[in-house]
C-alpha cells in the first residue's frame, strides 16, 4: 500500500460538525473566507484507454493554507465502463454504488500538506467513451477559493482490434502430434505486440508464440507440437497494448482423442 501523506490516515471520525465554519487565520488574513485553500487534480493513464485493458487514475490533493483543513473528504467518481480493481489507500471505502470511492481523513490537515490516491482498474470491453471521472475535495471549513476543489478527467477510448484464435484438427506423424493455430485480426486497428499463450503444446519449444505485426484482415499461422501425455490443447491470444472488444474469441481449446506423444 502506498501511504497518503497527511490526508488519509487510519481511524474513525469521532464527531460531526453541524455545518461549514470559518477557521481562524493568521493576522493579516482576517478578511479571507475559510482557513484552508484545498485543491485536487485527477489524471488518467494511459491517455487513450483501450477496451478490456487496464487504466489508472491518480488523484492528488493539497491544502494551500493558510489554515487547517478540518476533516477533509475526497470523493472520486469513476465511469461505469471502468471496473475498479484496486485502491492503494486502505482508508478509502466504496461510496454510493460501485463507481464511487470515498476517502475520509480522521484528522485535520495542516497547511502545505499533500497526498493522493491511485485507483487502478479495467476498461470494460464494450466501453465506447469518452470516460469521465470526477474528484471532489471538501472540508468542514469554508474554502474561499473553491474553484479548484473539483477536477475532471476525460479519456478517449480507442476502437481496439478483434483478435481471433482457432485450432485445426491434430495431425499424427509417427510419435509426433501437431496442431495448427491461426490468429486473425478482424480490425479495425493494427496489432504489433500479440502473443499466443499455450497449454498442452509448444511453439518452437516454447510455451508461447510471438505473433508478427498483423493488420486488419490479416492472419498468422503457427504449427504447435502437442506435449507428451496431454489430452487437450488451449491457446489464448493477447495484446499488451491494444484492446479487444470481443475477448470471448481470444481463446480456443481442443480435446485430443488419444493421449499424444511429442518430441
Amino acid at each position: 500500500m502506498v501511504a497518503v501523506v497527511a490526508f488519509f490516515i487510519s481511524g474513525t471520525v469521532c464527531g460531526t460538525v453541524s455545518g461549514p465554519a470559518q477557521a481562524s487565520v493568521p493576522r493579516g488574513n482576517e478578511g479571507q473566507w475559510g482557513g484552508a485553500d484545498l485543491s485536487v487534480s485527477i489524471e488518467a493513464s494511459p491517455k487513450v484507454a483501450q477496451p478490456g485493458q487496464s487504466l489508472t487514475y491518480t488523484v492528488q490533493v493539497r491544502n494551500g493554507g493558510p489554515g487547517d483543513a478540518v476533516l477533509p473528504t475526497l470523493t472520486v467518481r469513476v465511469p461505469t465502463d471502468f471496473k475498479i480493481v484496486n485502491v492503494d489507500v486502505a482508508e478509502c471505502q466504496p461510496g454510493r454504488g460501485l463507481a464511487e470511492v470515498v476517502c475520509r481523513s480522521s484528522k485535520d490537515v495542516a497547511p502545505g500538506q499533500a497526498g493522493g490516491v491511485v485507483i487502478t482498474g479495467v476498461v470494460r470491453p464494450h466501453a465506447r467513451g469518452p470516460l469521465r471521472a470526477q474528484a471532489r475535495l471538501t472540508s468542514e471549513v469554508l474554502d474561499g477559493h473553491d474553484v479548484d476543489n473539483e477536477a475532471e478527467s476525460v479519456t478517449r477510448v480507442d476502437e481496439g482490434a478483434d483478435l481471433v484464435v482457432r485450432l485445426s484438427p491434430p495431425q499424427r506423424t509417427g510419435r509426433r502430434t501437431t496442431v495448427s493455430a491461426s490468429v486473425r485480426n478482424r480490425g479495425p486497428r493494427v496489432v504489433r505486440d500479440a502473443m499466443v499463450y499455450l497449454d498442452g503444446a509448444r511453439c518452437g519449444g516454447r510455451t508461447g508464440c510471438v505473433v508478427p505485426t498483423i493488420r486488419p484482415g490479416g492472419t498468422a499461422w503457427f504449427r504447435l507440437a502437442v506435449q507428451r501425455g496431454k489430452a487437450a490443447v488451449t491457446a489464448i491470444v493477447r495484446s499488451q497494448g491494444r484492446g479487444d472488444r470481443r475477448p470471448a474469441n481470444n481463446q480456443a481449446s481442443m480435446t485430443l482423442r488419444d493421449r499424444a506423444a511429442s518430441r
